[in-house]
């Protein structure tokens, strides 16, 4: 429709003897595109990446919705380290959701590779904004800083303050604060001392942590480094059986004791946002289980995310909660002489 009121509209341009200057059109990308026009087809699979960011603008220009789509759905499946960024820029750019949620799902589960990358130096302020703030993007705050700080120096005519206030400064180690943030002057002195001041005084699972999302994914599991650190046989918890137990194997569990110390503790392979756990409780008699639920980052700090403990409670437990970031996970059975739990 642009490409017809632009040729045929009564604009100069229609005039037979005008020429059409096409800006920011690679040959590649526009011989693609007329051969698109003329006989319905294009051949991806050949093609440079660069090349298929320019025909994936120029479909979005003249507005070729399908064809659009297509070169969308085929971007995804060759996403990469190398690729990732300037892909996303420029699905950012024309707002294609599913290109930019595959990007961003990307970029998170490889973001320390992505902050290493060539491609980082060169995303827009808008998209690199967008990448570093999402609590999903899950690499140490150091490091974010770091390729930030090459990322200004990179883009030396952008405003570096509003860059800088991406960095999650509190979950900086002191050290940190003052032997690489310092010395960069990217930060002022107050900036610092608010950082350690919120480090000092905040409990620490009020922290604005990150953590990998990996939705509609259990990641209790060894497939993503979970590992049991506390409870008897521990072994069974975590693989993936809930249908193969009996009292001799197949569960695990912890005993009751008076200073509520004992539980099963489990350590996720990484620091993870959940807001959904699914627990299979003994139900081969007719037993039931009250208990309570807590989460954590440094098995000093707990919060409580469920509270059955004046509830009875029996087989397959799905219990949601707001969104945290967590490392540990800990359960225990306030009745019963044994708890015994047997699966995620």
């Amino acid at each position: 429709m642009c490409a017809a009121a632009l040729l045929y509209g009564g604009m100069r341009e229609s005039q037979p003897e005008a020429e059409i200057p096409l800006q920011d059109t690679t040959a590649e990308a526009f011989t693609m595109l007329l051969k698109y026009i003329y006989t319905g087809r294009a051949t991806l699979r050949d093609e440079k990446e660069e090349v298929l960011l320019d025909f994936l603008s120029l479909a979005h220009k003249y507005g070729f919705p399908e064809l659009e789509d297509s070169t969308s759905e085929y971007l995804c499946t060759i996403l990469n380290i190398q690729n990732v960024c300037m892909t996303f820029d420029v699905a950012s750019l024309y707002s294609l959701p599913k290109l930019t949620c595959m990007c961003c799902m990307f970029m998170d589960r490889n973001a320390q590779e992505v902050l290493s990358s060539e491609g980082f130096l060169s995303l827009s302020k808008a998209a690199l904004l967008n990448v570093v703030l999402r609590d999903s993007f899950a690499a140490p705050e150091k490091d974010i800083f770091q390729a930030l700080m090459n990322w200004c120096k990179h883009n030396p005519k952008e405003n570096h303050a509003e860059i800088m206030q991406a960095v999650r400064l509190p979950l900086m180690s002191l050290t940190e604060l003052l032997n690489v943030v310092r010395p960069s002057g990217l930060l002022s002195p107050d900036a610092i001392l608010d950082a350690i001041k919120v480090r000092s005084e905040s409990r620490d699972m009020d922290l604005n942590y990150r953590g990998m999302l990996i939705p509609g994914e259990n990641i209790a599991t060894m497939k993503y480094g979970a590992q049991v650190v506390k409870g008897e046989l521990k072994s069974a918890l975590l693989d993936g059986d809930t249908q193969n137990y009996d009292l001799d194997h197949g569960f695990s569990r912890h005993p009751i004791d008076d200073d509520c110390r004992s539980g099963i503790e489990i350590k996720l392979g990484q620091p993870s946002i959940i807001n959904h756990i699914r627990i299979l409780l003994w139900d081969r008699d007719s037993r039931s289980y009250s208990y309570y639920i807590e989460v954590s980052m440094d098995e000093l700090d707990w919060i409580r995310v469920i509270d059955h403990s004046k509830y009875l409670c029996r087989s397959w437990q799905k219990l949601y909660f707001p969104a945290r970031v967590c490392r540990l996970v800990y359960m225990h059975n306030t009745i019963c002489v044994s708890f015994q739990f047997l699966g995620t």
